[in-house]
Formats: C-alpha cells, structure tokens, sequence
C-alpha cells in the first residue's frame, strides 16, 4: 500500500495538471492532492504507529471508524436486552419512567424465561390491592444509638461526587431528591455549596482522603468534620471503605476534572490528578474503625454513622463483626456494594475482576450479622445496579433494608450510556467539568425527572411485593424469589442460600460454609 500512495503522489499532480489545461476550472484538486499528500508522507515517516505507515491516510480510518463503533453499535446492531452494562430496554424503562410516560410493553417478555440466571417472584392468589399500601415506605436508621436517627426512604441516591458529575448535575439530583423527600450520597468528593443549596437530606461519604473534613497533611480534622456534620442538611455520616467499582483501589479524580472549584471543596490541589489512598489512615484495625465510628456520631450531635463496603476477603469482615459483638460498638448501617457497581471509573481488571458482586455479598452480610446477632441493630443498604422494582425486591428479600441507586440516577437525568465519564466529555453534562457541555443540563427540567423516576420505582416495587400477597418490604424474604440453574430446574433463594439462625456463629459448630473463616479470626 506504501508503494501506491508514492506512485499516486507522483502520477496524480500530472493528471491534475493536465485536466487543468482541458478544463481550469478542476485546478482546486491541486488543495486536497497537496493535503493527501503531506499526510500521507507524513504517516510513512513517523515511528509511533505501525499502520499509518504501512497504510498511508486510509490507516487513519481505523480510528475514525472506532469512534463510531460504540453509537453505531447502540443505536442499530445490538437487540433491545443484549446491550451493555445496561441494555436499551432498561435504558428505556427509566426515560420513560423519569418523563411520567408510559413504561409498560406489549406482547409478552423478550427474555429466555428458560435461561439460566433467569429470576422471578413467586405471586399469590391472595393479592393485595397496591394502592391501599404506603406507597412510600421507610426505614428508621439510628433508632437504639443516636439521638437525631433518620427516617429514610427505602430508595436513594447512591454516592457520587460534585467532580465526578457537574455542578448541575448534583444541583438537579439534589432538588430531585427534596422533591421526592429521599437522601442524595454526596460521594468521597466533599460536601459543595450545590449539595447543601438543593435543601435535600444528605449522607455525608467521607473517603480516605477525607475530602472536606482533612487537614492541611491530608489526615482527618475533627474540627472541620463538626462543622458540617452538625448541618441541618446533613443526616447521616457513611464512611468509605472501599467500592464496588474498584475495590481496594480508591477513588480517581483526573487532572482535567479538578477544576479550582472542585479542589476548593475537596482541600487539593486544582488542575492535578487526585488518588484518594487505598485505605484510611485514621484507623488502624477494627477496633480503632468502631471506635471512629462513635467519634463522628458524637461529633455529629448523634446523627447516624455507617460505612460503604465491597466485599473482598470474608474472613476480614467475620472479624469485624466479631469486635462489634465483644466491643458493643455498632454502626447503624452497612452499605454492601456489588462488585458489579460502576459509577467511578476504573482500571478494566478491578472493573471485571475485584471484588464480590452484590447477590453473593449481601447474603454474606445479612448472614454474618444474623450469626452474631447484630442485624437487630443495624440496616442494611444495597448498592450496585439497582434500577427499578424487581431490582428492588430481588435485594430485599436477600437482607436489605433500604436499596441505593447511582447510574439509575443518571439514566433519569439524561445519561446515554456513551461511556465518556472518564474523559471529562460527557455529551449530556452529567459526568463532565466542561462548562460548555454541562449548561445543557437544565436543573429545572432535570430535577423534577429524578422525583419522578423515584416515585415510579417506588411504585412498581410496592405493586410487586403486593402481587406476592405481602403489604410491606420487611415481610419480603428468600422463600420470594426463584432463580433458574438449568432450562429444566430451578430452585428458591433460600434453597440456594440457606439462611443463618440468630447467634448461629457465636458458639461451634458452625454452620456450613463458616468454619472454615472461623477459624482464622
């Protein structure tokens, strides 16, 4: 090909020379000859890519064409449920959720209701009409252990960081979420202005880098930590362990992202790329975590504390468990974040490979708690693409208390799923710091989409339990829930999973599956 692109820069200039004395008109070939040209000599003499040198100019279509694969294949190739991470008939499902438009469809299920993975709740003849249930159920968080405890929605907004998404986009999710009178995450970013300015009630993240609430060395300050957590907005406290999107690694902020507004928040500084530690360096062991644990629920004048965790090594979190059974030290909830979780951009290993997805992890939670007989005093909330009211039924019934929703969240506020997040050049505002992409998110239009997807996930999950002849979440269990294993077997939650009796691990024997890690703590 090299070959042909010399013998077309030498022969084309006498071609055109000579259609030029026919016909002067053609004379402006000589502009895209010269531009071909200098391209093309320019790819065969350069070391960095092989193929623009071996394919002078059309070696360059291969970029060209591999921008375009990703929205081509979107939006022409792939079938309604096989797109990914969310197909188009989920994507479509929140929009239409979101506008208050109609969200059922006609002419039976597209899934291969025979498929292995396939789950379904088992409904009862003795329904219950939805309408007469609380169509908003809630869940009191803090009850026994602090004196502002919190009365939450059982669907929130899972962490996100202002710096991760725009200004406008925490503006509209936090108005969205006063509307609806349910909590926004503020992510390990911080606690901004546009956070406390929506009104709406917050779970102040904070992360190992303790963005907000750190000194000068980086290290936490009790002092700047009061004087937010004692703010009316602010709710309940969630330290960041580590997250299901990277586990272990901790959070990213990219140069091009820390705006010198975003660094203000944050304590850094701007226009440098910002890695939160992979652990925290105010505690050391578990101990020293429960004992942090009731210095920021003190702190925050009895608000309810809890942390965020991805499950990694079980025996680490049975140990835990084991030092709030001998200590008495509780949080007052337990965020359990699937491995599958996706809202921080991540290296492609974490993303595939770290951390233990979320139907695995929270019954690992839920049990172990059980087992030491301290799930009477802590809630549990679920997190990792949860997105509408089977999502919602399916974690419950496996031990959640309240469920958190992130990428549901963006869908709702226009995300098109053009995976761009990390690349500061979101096309519709959200997951951007460019100013001039981010004004199209109108946080007047946005705002009220986010109230009304919550309302219309609320409902479907209500209707949903109410089909299975049970008028309230907390009835929900593992007896609910069928999971196909083969196209001719499938088995309940609770045959798959077999549930724990209260203090089964504070004596031996132990039960299956626990030995083992019992062993090690």
């Amino acid at each position: 090909m090299k070959k042909r692109f010399i013998q077309f820069a030498f022969i084309a200039p006498i071609i055109i020379l000579l259609l030029t004395f026919l016909y002067p008109s053609v004379s402006w070939l000589f502009i895209p000859y010269l531009l071909i040209t200098v391209m093309g000599f320019y790819d065969i003499n350069q070391t960095k890519h092989s193929l623009w040198h071996n394919y002078p100019v059309l070696g360059r279509f291969r970029w060209v064409l591999e921008e375009l694969r990703p929205p081509i294949r979107q939006y022409f190739i792939e079938s309604d449920i096989d797109g990914v991470p969310f197909n188009r008939q989920t994507r479509g499902l929140v929009y239409r959720r979101s506008k208050k438009q109609m969200s059922t469809i006609p002419f039976g299920t597209k899934v291969d209701v025979y498929k292995s993975g396939y789950e379904w709740i088992g409904h009862s003849l003795n329904a219950i009409n939805a309408h007469t249930l609380e169509q908003s159920p809630r869940v009191l968080i803090g009850k026994n252990s602090c004196s502002q405890p919190y009365l939450a929605s059982v669907l929130n907004i899972s962490g996100m960081s202002f710096g991760a998404l725009s200004s406008n986009a925490i503006l509209a999710l936090g108005h969205g979420a006063k509307i609806g009178n349910f909590a926004l995450n503020t992510g390990e970013g911080g606690l901004s202005h546009y956070h406390l300015d929506s009104g709406a009630d917050l779970i102040w993240q904070i992360g190992t880098g303790y963005f907000g609430c750190r000194n000068e060395a980086g290290t936490f300050c009790n002092e700047t930590f009061k004087e937010k957590a004692i703010l009316p907005n602010v709710k309940m406290i969630e330290i960041k362990l580590s997250q299901g999107a990277k586990p272990g690694h901790g959070g990213i902020l990219p140069a091009n992202k820390n705006s010198s507004e975003i660094a203000k928040v944050r304590g850094v500084e701007p226009n440098t790329q910002v890695d939160s530690p992979p652990r925290h360096t105010a505690f050391n062991n578990y101990s020293e975590l429960l004992e942090f644990i009731e210095n920021l629920r003190e702190l925050s004048n009895g608000k309810p504390v809890g942390f965020k965790l991805a499950i990694g090594q079980k025996e680490e979190f049975i140990e835990l468990c084991e030092t709030m059974y001998k200590t008495g030290i509780k949080p007052d909830f337990i965020t359990v974040d699937g491995g599958e979780g996706g809202t921080g951009a991540a290296p492609v290993e974490y993303t595939n490979s770290v951390g233990m997805p979320l139907r695995e992890a929270l019954v690992f939670v839920t049990d172990t708690l059980i087992g030491f007989d301290l799930k009477k005093d802590i809630k549990i909330i679920a997190s990792g693409r949860i997105i509408d009211g089977m999502d919602m039924v399916k974690v419950t019934a496996l031990g959640a208390d309240l469920c958190a929703s992130a990428r549901g969240m963006m869908f709702a506020l226009g995300c098109i799923q053009a995976l761009q997040c990390h690349k500061n050049k979101c096309p519709t505002g959200i997951a951007t710091q460019n100013k001039s992409l981010s004004k199209a998110l109108v946080v007047e239009d946005k705002k009220q989409r986010i109230a009304n997807f919550h309302e219309e996930t609320l409902k479907s999950f209500v209707e949903i339990y109410a089909s299975a002849g049970l008028s309230h979440p907390d009835q929900l269990n593992r007896t609910h829930i069928f999971y196909r294993i083969s196209q001719t077997d499938y088995k309940r939650y609770d045959q798959l999973f077999v549930p724990l009796e209260t203090g089964a691990l504070l004596k031996a024997p132990y039960p299956e599956g626990y030995g083992h890690y019992m062993g090690k703590v």
